[in-house]
């Protein structure tokens, strides 16, 4: 098993401006923060990046307010502090869900949500969290600052529309009306990868997020479509399962992935009004 013996070169920025001048003066480059992933791929040889920029000093890039019904997060902001902060409580409790069964406190002490989206793992727990309650990403460059859907920011998988030259810099979440839903389903409780992870709102249009069904995040724009059309559950847990695109892997099966979609949409369909 190849490890990480080779040298590797870690830049560190003064200021988010200073990061992002080395980012276009000296890249490509790596952005990390809180390692709990990029740590995982070095030790096991399967990342091949040797240079990065540090930013978990930059406390410009961290905390959590709401502006005008819009809740900003910080792209530093821990999965801990999203779980102290009062206002995702109040306006984006399924993201406080997810973030309380992402790893063992360690992990969530130093886990970041920037870091999550910027990983892309179809599995992240707070992907269909941000997919469902229609977030917005914010990049920022030296010559520019732009906001994607987030429903449009990922390409491929673990392959997004952020340029080598910008940064994750803050998630932008507008007010969600209805009720929020969370369910992950692993091989234990806490601290596994999911095998299937669900984000749901019920509202006149209901708004259903799924990970670990593709090689990207899902956004069941169909399904929405046919709950909001007067499509019976059964219905409309056939399109989902025709919408979504599992694979057999080492956590399971895509039959099983299958049927555990179907039954999670008929569990946020029951216990949401």
């Amino acid at each position: 098993m190849r490890t990480a013996i080779t040298p590797l070169a870690v830049l560190q920025p003064r200021s988010v401006r200073d990061a992002l001048r080395i980012l276009r003066e000296d890249g490509p480059l790596t952005p990390m923060a809180g390692c709990t992933d990029l740590y995982v791929g070095l030790n096991f040889g399967t990342l091949a990046d040797r240079r990065f920029l540090n930013l978990w000093g930059l406390v410009a890039l961290r905390g959590i307010e709401l502006r005008n019904d819009v809740l900003r997060i910080g792209a530093l902001a821990t999965y801990s502090e999203i779980l102290r902060s009062a206002d995702v409580g109040r306006c984006l409790p399924m993201l406080a869900a997810a973030a309380r069964e992402i790893g063992a406190v360690q992990i969530q002490n130093r886990g970041t949500i920037g870091g999550n989206i910027a990983n892309g793992s179809p599995a992240g727990d707070t992907l269909p969290v941000l997919a469902a309650a229609d977030a917005f990403v914010e990049l920022r460059s030296l010559d520019w600052i732009r906001k994607v859907p987030f429903t449009d920011f990922y390409t491929g998988y673990r392959a997004s529309v952020r340029r080598p030259d910008e940064l994750i810099t803050a998630i932008e979440v507008p007010r969600v009306e209805g009720a929020q839903w969370f369910r992950k389903v692993g091989t234990r409780a806490a601290q596994s990868i999911s095998k299937v992870v669900m984000a749901a709102v019920r509202a006149r249009r209901p708004r259903i997020a799924l990970g670990s069904v593709a090689p990207t995040v899902v956004r069941a724009r169909r399904t929405e479509e046919a709950l909001a059309t007067g499509a019976t559950l059964s219905e409309a847990q056939q399109i989902l399962q025709a919408e979504i695109s599992p694979i057999d892997d080492i956590r399971s099966t895509a039959a099983y992935r299958r049927e555990v979609a179907a039954r999670l949409l008929a569990q946020f369909w029951a216990r949401t009004r």
